[in-house]
């Protein structure tokens, strides 16, 4: 087997908004350090996504001294600086004031709310009423106990801490395509390379570097691979050829699902080792 090298890292600090291209992270049982920590929410705490606005594309995120920055990609908005740490007394009131329910999927979350500036930014950048939440280190929500018998702690993903997909699986999507795609359209958080396309589909235990990883379930996609990272419009691809080779049943599937038995670091260039298939 050729050898497998991790070659990119990425964060989503804000759901469903714009990620990050990493050297190396931090590897914690909800995801990578900082990864999908915060997320917009509508005036009933419902939380939001692409799938529904697409829009959300068009904001990007970077990390700068500590602080979250966000800007628009083709709007003319001042950029909004967000603390990654809240300084906010967990003595204080401000715990009970700024904490709002929050639903994702088919869990309910306490977050809190990370300040009025930040909503009527976002609010103003999407054209949509919403807020801006965060995740705090003492939130509860775990895996899905189906996939997952011990429970793992998740971040704002859709249901998994990471999600691992190999360049070979894009690079045998895009010689299906009339147009390749970007990896952006799936959103993971570690790539690879080497292998034959789809062999993150036949691991179970495997290694990054010196951390043990286990993959859980394939990954069923959704309508926010169709919208251009860049301009926010919506097409039909890559899930009509998806379709045609990667259903199962009634999902499509590209990419794991990984939760993590180690913290540490990883970065790229780490060797990936399949431990058992």
């Amino acid at each position: 087997m050729n050898n497998l090298t991790l070659t990119h890292i990425y964060i989503y600090p804000i759901k469903s908004l714009g990620g990050i291209s990493l050297h190396s992270a931090k590897v914690e049982e909800r995801g990578l350090q900082f990864d999908r920590r915060w997320m917009l929410v509508d005036k009933n705490g419902m939380f939001l996504t692409q799938r529904e606005h697409p829009q959300m594309a068009l904001l990007q995120v970077s990390i700068k001294d500590d602080m979250l920055e966000i800007s628009h990609k083709v709007k003319k908005i001042a950029n909004i600086h967000l603390p990654i740490s809240d300084t906010r007394s967990p003595t204080s009131n401000n715990l009970r004031t700024n904490s709002m329910v929050v639903n994702i999927w088919d869990d309910v979350v306490i977050a809190k709310n990370v300040s009025h500036d930040a909503d009527l930014w976002f609010s103003e950048a999407l054209n949509l009423d919403c807020h801006l939440v965060s995740m705090d280190k003492d939130s509860d929500r775990i895996t899905d106990r189906k996939f997952t018998p011990e429970p793992k702690q998740v971040s704002f993903a859709d249901a998994y801490p990471f999600l691992i997909i190999g360049q070979e699986s894009l690079n045998e999507l895009n010689s299906r395509l009339k147009e390749p795609l970007p990896m952006d359209r799936f959103r993971p958080n570690f790539v690879f390379s080497g292998g034959e396309p789809f062999i993150e589909d036949t691991w179970k235990d495997f290694m990054i570097g010196k951390l043990k990883f286990k993959a859980v379930k394939p990954c069923a996609r959704c309508v926010v691979t169709t919208v251009n990272q860049n301009t926010a419009e919506k097409g039909s691809e890559p899930l009509e050829t998806l379709a045609k080779f990667r259903k199962v049943g009634n999902k499509v599937n590209f990419g794991m699902n990984v939760i993590g038995h180690d913290s540490g670091v990883v970065q790229v260039g780490d060797l990936v080792v399949a431990l058992d298939t």
